[in-house]
Formats: C-alpha cells, sequence, structure tokens
C-alpha cells in the first residue's frame, strides 16, 4: 500500500468527504529548493463528475472574454535516466545544446528515487548554473530540463519550469508546446468537477496540463480501489499510463512533455499529432541501458547517447528505475504532422526530427528556390545569407546557380536571436547590434539576400537599409519561406496578424515595404515537397501560419481575436506605435 502525509496549508474551507487512501495521501516532498522553486499545487475539495466533451466545448466562448490566455512557449527540453551517478552535469550540458530554443529562463529538477532537488531561475543555462554548486546540490541519477522563452504572459521565475504537483505521489513536468483549450481545462480543475479541486499558482497551459494529469491518475487510483484491487502499489505505473490516455481525450493543442513520477520513473509523451519534436537517445553502460529524451537529438552526441527514434504521436513512454523502458499508445491521432516552422527556423541544422534531416530540409528549400530564381530577370553578382538559420538554403542557391556566396553580413554572436525577444522593441533594437554589413562585399554589387523566413518585416527592413549604407546597387530577396499570413498557436511566438508584415499585402506590396528591389518568396507547394520527399510517412505538415488552417479543434475566428486582444498584444502593439514615432527607430509594419 502507499503511505505518506497530507499536508494542507493556509486551507481556510473544511470539508466533509470519505476518508482519503493512502494512494491519495501520497506526497513527495522536494528538498534544496532553490530560492526561486514554485511551491506545490495543494488539493481541496471532493470528487464529482467530468466534464462532457459538450461542457468543455460550451465553456470555450465565456473564457475568451474573461482570463488572459497565457501561451506555453516554443521551449527545449530533455530528460535523462542514469543507472549510477549524479545526471545533473550532462542535463546542463543537454540545455546547453538546446539554447537556442529559449533563452528566457532555465530549470531543471533531478531525483534520487526518494528526494527531488530543483533549480530554475530566469537568464541562459550557463547563468542559471553557473555556479558550481548549484548543480553539485542537484544530486540523483534521473532528472530533467527546460528552457524557455515566452510567448505571452509572465515572464517571472515562477512561470519558469518544471511545474510540480504533491498529490498524487509526487510529479514534476517540463512541456514544450501550446494548449488551445486551457480554460475549460482550468475550469474543471477548479470545480467539483474535478476529482480534487486544484488551486493553480500560475496562468501557465502547462500547469494545467500537469494537473489535469494528475487528476485522472487519481481517478485510475480510484476505479482500481472500486472493482477491488488490493495493491495499489504495484499498480503506480498503469495508473499513470492509463491516465495519459484519458488526459489526451481532454488535451487540445501541441504538447511534448517530459516528467519525474514519484515511485514510478521518468515519463515522456507527445500530442496526437505531433506537432512538437520529442526525440529518444539511448547508450550503453556496464550497468544496463541508459536513456535520454530531448526536443531534438542534436543535445545527444555530446553527453554520449546516440538517437534510437521519435517519440510517436499519442505515445507515452516510462523508464523505470531499473532502466526498463516501456510503452503505450495512448492516442491514435493517424499520421504524424510535425510543426513545418521546427525545419525552417526553429532547430539545429545538426538535427533529425520524425526522420528528417534538418539540414538536408533546408538544403532542399535552397534547390526549389535556386529554380525559381532563374525564371527572374535579376541580374545577381552573389549570394549572401541573412545568418545563421539561411545558410544552407543559400549555399545551396548559390551552387544551382552558380554564384558566388558570401558571408557580407557579419554577426555579432553575443546578442540573442531577435526572433524569439520577447518585446519588438528589443528586437528592433537588437538588430542593429546583431549585424554588421561589410562594405567589401556589398559596395558596387547586384546581391541576392536570403533569409529562412520573413515574420514581422521590420529585422529585414533594417538589413535591407544596411546593405544599401555598405555601397549595394541593388538589393533582392529570397525567402525560403512563403509569407506568413496566420498565428501559429503551437506555442511559436508570432501570435498576431497584425504584426506580420505579409497581412493584407501581396508580394509586390511587400517589397516595396521591405525596400528592397526584387522579393522572391517559396511556394507552399515547393516547401511541403521538401519534406515529405525526405520522409513519404509525414503525410502533411503543421503550415497554419502559411494557410490559416489549423489541425486541432477550436482554433476559429473567436479564438483568434482572443489572440489579438490579449494583455501581452496589447503591449506590444502600443511599444510597437511609440517606436514607429521615435527618430532614427524603424517601426513595425
Amino acid at each position: 500500500m502507499l503511505r505518506g502525509k497530507l499536508i494542507v496549508k493556509g486551507s481556510s474551507h473544511s470539508l466533509v468527504r470519505p476518508a482519503p487512501s493512502a494512494f491519495q495521501r501520497r506526497a513527495a516532498t522536494p528538498c534544496r529548493q532553490s530560492r526561486r522553486h514554485t511551491e506545490p499545487n495543494l488539493c481541496g475539495s471532493w470528487a464529482g463528475r467530468p466534464l462532457t466533451a459538450v461542457q468543455l466545448q460550451s465553456s470555450r466562448s465565456s473564457r475568451r472574454q474573461g482570463r488572459q490566455r497565457l501561451l506555453t512557449q516554443d521551449c527545449g527540453i530533455l530528460g535523462i535516466f542514469k543507472h549510477q551517478g549524479d545526471a545533473s552535469a550532462e542535463i546542463y550540458e543537454g540545455l546547453l545544446m538546446l539554447q537556442h530554443r529559449g533563452q528566457d529562463s532555465a530549470g531543471m529538477v533531478t531525483t534520487d528515487g526518494e528526494r527531488f532537488r530543483e533549480h530554475k531561475d530566469n537568464g541562459l543555462v550557463r547563468e542559471v548554473f553557473q555556479k558550481q554548486r548549484t548543480l553539485s546540490n542537484l544530486a540523483g541519477s534521473s532528472g530533467i530540463g527546460h528552457v524557455r522563452y515566452p510567448t505571452a504572459g509572465s515572464l517571472t521565475a515562477q512561470e519558469a519550469q518544471p511545474f510540480f504537483v504533491n498529490s498524487p505521489l509526487g510529479i514534476y513536468l517540463i512541456h514544450n508546446g501550446n494548449l488551445t483549450n486551457p480554460e475549460p481545462l482550468r475550469a474543471r480543475l477548479s470545480s467539483s468537477q474535478s476529482y480534487f479541486s486544484r488551486h493553480l499558482r500560475t496562468e501557465s497551459d502547462s500547469e494545467v496540463l500537469l494537473n489535469i494529469w494528475a487528476d485522472e491518475i487519481h481517478r485510475a487510483h480510484q476505479r482500481y480501489q472500486s472493482s477491488g484491487g488490493t495493491d495499489p502499489g504495484a499498480k503506480k505505473a498503469d495508473f499513470v499510463l492509463e491516465a495519459g490516455e484519458a488526459m489526451m481525450k481532454l488535451l487540445e493543442g501541441a504538447y511534448s512533455c517530459i516528467s519525474l513520477v514519484k515511485d514510478v520513473g521518468l515519463v515522456a509523451f507527445r500530442d496526437p499529432h505531433g506537432i512538437r519534436p520529442l526525440v529518444l537517445g539511448k547508450r550503453h553502460s556496464r550497468h544496463g541501458d541508459e536513456w535520454c529524451v530531448a526536443s531534438e537529438d542534436c543535445a545527444f552526441g555530446p553527453i554520449g547517447f546516440e538517437r534510437v527514434r521519435d517519440v510517436q504521436p499519442g505515445e507515452m513512454i516510462i523508464i523505470d528505475k531499473n532502466g526498463q523502458l516501456t510503452s503505450r499508445q495512448c492516442a491514435r491521432g493517424g499520421w504524424v504532422c510535425p510543426c513545418i516552422f521546427e525545419y525552417i527556423y526553429l532547430a539545429r541544422p545538426d538535427s533529425v526530427l520524425n526522420n528528417i534531416s534538418v539540414y538536408n530540409f533546408q538544403l532542399g528549400l535552397g534547390t526549389r528556390l535556386a529554380r525559381r530564381i532563374l525564371d527572374t530577370q535579376w541580374k545577381i553578382d552573389c549570394v549572401v545569407p541573412v545568418p545563421d538559420g539561411s545558410r544552407p538554403a543559400a549555399i545551396q542557391i548559390s551552387a544551382v546557380l552558380g554564384l558566388p556566396y558570401r558571408e557580407g553580413l557579419v554577426k555579432n554572436r553575443y546578442v540573442g536571436r531577435t526572433f524569439i525577444m520577447p518585446d519588438q522593441r528589443i528586437r528592433e533594437l537588437s538588430v542593429r547590434r546583431k549585424l554588421n554589413a561589410m562594405p567589401t562585399v556589398f559596395a558596387g554589387k547586384n546581391v541576392l539576400l536570403v533569409d529562412d523566413s520573413i515574420v514581422r518585416g521590420t529585422t529585414m527592413r533594417q538589413i535591407v537599409g544596411m546593405v544599401r549604407k555598405a555601397g549595394a546597387k541593388k538589393v533582392y530577396l529570397a525567402s525560403a519561406s512563403p509569407p506568413v499570413r496566420w498565428p501559429n498557436v503551437y506555442g511559436v511566438d508570432m501570435p498576431t496578424r497584425k504584426e506580420f508584415v505579409a497581412c493584407d499585402l501581396d508580394e509586390n506590396q511587400i517589397c516595396q515595404v521591405l525596400g528592397a528591389d526584387g522579393l522572391l518568396y517559396q511556394t507552399l507547394e515547393d516547401l511541403l515537397s521538401v519534406g515529405q520527399e525526405l520522409n513519404p510517412a509525414v503525410r502533411n505538415f503543421e503550415a497554419s501560419c502559411f494557410t490559416g488552417k489549423y489541425i486541432t479543434a477550436g482554433v476559429d475566428s473567436d479564438y483568434l481575436a482572443g489572440l489579438e486582444n490579449s494583455v501581452r498584444q496589447v503591449a506590444r502593439s502600443q511599444t510597437s506605435k511609440s517606436e514607429a514615432l521615435a527618430p532614427g527607430t524603424a517601426g513595425t509594419i
């Protein structure tokens, strides 16, 4: 039987309810918490009936007029299981390899099977864990780590991951993606519809996801007891998997998650569409197989793991204390439908996601774009990439066209990626610090600038101006992706249409706004065909930012209007307007 203590602090209401079982009382107690540790959630009222699908749907309109949504980040997540020795140093190294996926905060939690040890804060990985004793205090042979950039809502360390619930069992969770139905789920958790009425301390949908899962674990245990089960302690992993099936029926949106569950092990799962990536790696030790799960397999090499496969859409994996891997298909969502923007911009070129090499994908984009450039009347002297993500496409374009490839834009590598910076004003100021145009390359030349994508257009407009100032006669632009016209609601920081340079403009008008002499976009057909040729098993991609077609339920005009009206987007718009009026500062297009 499971035994433990239930401690409720500061409870302001008394409850009359059946005495909780030992399973319900179980609580794993974190220790050696950093000053940024998020306190466990507290449990309140007793169980009721679950919300039906109709009730979940009907509550959607009311929540759009109430609570402001917090979009989850496009993040980097990683988990490691070892047989012996502390995992913290290797988690640290893995997070460094995923730093490109988030620069706002970092967090880590480890366990020795008895206690959790946690540290998280705002900042880069090396800043958050810069003190040697921080990693030394994170003892335990299993652990998970997270890097974040925010797309909306609070930027405080309280919103940083991992998130924790102390009941049932004790669960830490990290999440990459974004739920599109957090408010009906939040309402479910805070009412008698929940097994326990759960108090949520943040606006994060990751915390909602964690508590929905925890609630379903309680239900699985209750069903076991009601059926006459006598040894729930031996069924903990079964409860977790059963709860995974129930959870995936409730969640809408994108989620790739890794978790530590007390007395169960390292758990990883992915949404039924496989929108966000999640990859499984393995290495051999003299004690047996050791495992790593990460957003990208580029994290595996420096810490000695080899890629095994992708976690499948709708799959949940458990790695127990002995290193034994158990897998269950918790939801059957059909064919994988990964986010196309992972291959264009977000992922590193040395990663392989859904059996598609990111580097080969970007080379393919260059090949197709070069064919279309041949049909133009542009007289081009050299091909120049906008560093860093467009290099593979630019190299391929120069090879196909037989033109010189030149590095004409020198990057200051101590400035972060502008696309994932949380504030528009910071992005605009950062461009001038980040890139410098070399007159040696541009003076007197007709140049083709190649970029992986043109989203807001503010960065490109400034780059075109810099290149002209460096002496270029003509500046042509080629985008390796189609025009971005719709928000990505699955965890990428481009939530409103008003910010897109391509919103309501055709290609010629966009070219004028950017100040270029010519502009060519990749076609959607060519974009999708590159991925499908590299892996025919991927029948379709999540490409809503180009098409406006969303693969999950509930993303309609009302939902998108709610994004436009969110608090942070209003603040962004106001900041952009003030910057547009400021002398010497490029405004938002």
